[in-house]
């Protein structure tokens, strides 16, 4: 009973730190990670002693990361990491071999660490915090933007480069790990055995698990059965001695093409987000203040050294060749300039194997902690004296666009919205289509390889998975009349920007999405005009009389349309204003009949 009260202690006091401490942070201008970090450290041991055991929080927090990764993978289909293969493998590769020999030529020069021990500081000061850059980034609305998006890249190439490097260490080391006496052979085998099966068991069995849950249609289990691949993933990849975050990442990549792909970052992305801020308060609290106190000029030089170490070399990485303008480049460098959370584990393991010790170890987690904390102070001195980065960014030569943010959302594709994505496909327009009924979903993938995904738009969480906000249109096209005006309603309420256009079946819609101001299109109007041009044609009118006269009973029954809408609740004023619109319709065509008359086409009879 202790246990459990203080557990729940425990989760009042960190919820408690995020609701006061983090508003106020951003509030500052100072950003939300710099605000869990505080927070972090006035509850843990070191200052108000709230929380007693700092270490089990950062455990369970670490699954932020993971979840954090898992989204990434999603993010990263094999097409899309093809087209960033340039910024990806090679500014990446760039960033983390030249930040790793400087960090590690100084190490060995100034502070006289053995190669290996010098090996293992430098590329692991050289990665950055992949959860701070994209929060920060996210946060100041640069993720976009040139810097930003090569700031991604690297980071993506930083967070594969750690896991050989955490399989590395116990190889420099000279010893295996103390709780295992296996052959290290045998451990490659299980590694390669294990990522394996990881990659057949998500190719050949996650795509029939999901669509088993999502036709049953129930979104609880949906959450859990997508909580359990992330989690399953990563204790397998935990289970042979490798980064956890290297099996959700996995995960992630070889969903990034399921149709199931947006349903599941948006049941993943509360738990992400709760749980990268669980970790960022986790290491605040793990922060050694008596050596922070006792050491406060050495671990502030230091944090200073590693950031005036890497911010050139990144800068000039995104400078060559030719990639960023100066202060864009500039802006790069500042971000991925402070260490990053892998290098927590990273020089864990180190220590463990005897690479560093005690005291070297507490001094680089203090010293990257500082350096996480520095950065959005150097940010926000640099956006006071540097050029606006948005000004910047438009000095930036255009490149294509690997987002992938979708200019149209299409929700419902049977017949008609078929029609609709065919269309935007054959003139390249991104889109993104969405249906719930899963026999459609994969009928459509199969046969024709179009963005097209299991999910239900009425839920606002899977139109932010589907970057939902950066679109122009949103096109409503399923059978079901009263979804398509809710849908349609929500739409208008949470992005007013776009325009929607919906498909109405009936007169009672029509009006109610007028009101709405949702574009109707009725469904069976103009595939009515097309039969009524081709009888007019048949009879022995020419095209272009058939098409003058179209259009002109197109326009005045969108006339019509507009004067019964202003009387559709009077039932005596719309009988009335029906009745006028027949007989302005006699009217309207009595002289073409009279000039023009129709001649029948004769017919030779086939007897």
């Amino acid at each position: 009973m202790e246990h459990e009260s203080r557990l729940l202690q425990a989760s009042v006091v960190c919820l408690l730190a995020m609701v006061l401490l983090v508003p106020l942070a951003k509030r500052m201008q100072l950003g939300a990670v710099l605000g869990y970090l505080i927070g972090g450290v006035l509850i843990g041991p070191g200052v108000l002693g709230l929380i007693d055991q700092p270490g089990s929080i950062l455990r369970i927090s670490e699954l932020g990361v993971v979840m954090l990764m898992f989204i990434i993978g999603l993010e990263l289909s094999p097409k899309r990491l093809w087209l960033m293969r340039h910024a990806v493998f090679g500014a990446g590769l760039a960033q983390v071999l030249l930040c790793g020999a400087a960090i590690g030529g100084m190490a060995m020069a100034f502070f006289q660490q053995h190669w290996t021990s010098a090996l293992v500081l430098g590329l692991g000061l050289a990665l950055s915090s992949t959860a701070f850059v994209l929060q920060l980034l996210a946060e100041r609305r640069e993720l976009h933007m040139p810097h930003g998006r090569l700031a991604f890249s690297m980071l993506l190439f930083q967070d594969i480069a750690a896991i050989p490097l955490m399989a590395m260490v116990p190889l420099l080391s000279g010893v295996s790990q103390p709780d295992s006496g296996e052959d290290p052979l045998v451990e490659l085998l299980k590694v390669v055995a294990c990522v394996g099966g990881l990659i057949i068991g998500g190719r050949y069995l996650l795509r029939p698990l999901f669509r088993i849950v999502a036709k049953g249609d129930l979104q609880d289990i949906l959450t859990a059965t997508a909580l359990l691949v992330v989690m399953g993933s990563a204790l397998l990849m935990e289970w042979i001695g490798v980064s956890m975050a290297l099996g959700a990442f996995l995960a992630g990549v070889l969903l990034a093409e399921s149709e199931y792909r947006h349903a599941l970052e948006a049941k993943i992305e509360p738990f992400k987000g709760m749980l990268l801020g669980l970790f960022f308060l986790g290491v605040g609290m793990n922060i050694n203040l008596g050596l922070l106190v006792d050491s406060f000029w050495t671990v502030l030089g230091l944090a200073l050294l590693l950031i005036l170490l890497k911010l050139p070399l990144i800068a000039l990485v995104g400078r060559f060749p030719g990639r960023l303008q100066p202060d864009s480049a500039l802006r790069l460098g500042v971000v991925l300039a402070g260490g990053g959370e892998f290098a927590f584990v990273i020089f864990s393991i180190a220590h463990r194997h005897g690479l560093f010790d005690a005291g070297l170890h507490d001094l680089l987690v203090l010293t990257i902690t500082l350096s996480m904390a520095l950065t959005p102070l150097v940010v926000m001195l640099l956006s006071l004296f540097a050029r606006p980065a948005r000004r910047a960014a438009a000095l930036e030569p255009e490149e294509p666009s690997i987002d992938h943010e979708p200019r149209v959302i299409i929700m419902g594709m049977g017949r008609v919205g078929q029609v609709v994505a065919r269309l935007l496909h054959a003139q390249r327009v991104p889109f993104v289509g969405f249906d719930t009924a899963v026999e459609t979903v994969e009928f459509n993938r199969k046969i024709s390889n179009l963005p097209i995904y299991y999910g239900n738009p009425l839920r606002l969480e899977i139109l932010h998975a589907a970057k939902a906000e950066h679109a122009q249109f949103f096109v409503i096209a399923t059978d079901d009349g009263p979804t398509n005006i809710q849908t349609a309603r929500l739409v208008r309420q949470r992005y007013p920007h776009m325009k929607v256009i919906t498909r109405a079946l009936d007169w009672a819609q029509l009006h109610t999405l007028l009101d709405l101001e949702a574009g109707p299109v009725r469904e069976t109007f103009f595939s009515s005009l097309e039969m009524g041009r081709q009888v007019l044609l048949g009879l022995g009118l020419s095209e272009q009389q058939t098409a003058a006269r179209l259009e002109r009973f197109r326009r005045h029954d969108e006339q019509m349309l507009q004067e019964l809408h202003k009387v559709i609740s009077d039932e005596t004023a719309s009988l009335r204003a029906t009745h006028a619109y027949f007989d302005d319709l006699e009217s309207l065509f009595a002289r073409d009949v009279l000039e023009e008359p129709v001649t029948p086409p004769k017919y030779s009879d086939p007897l």
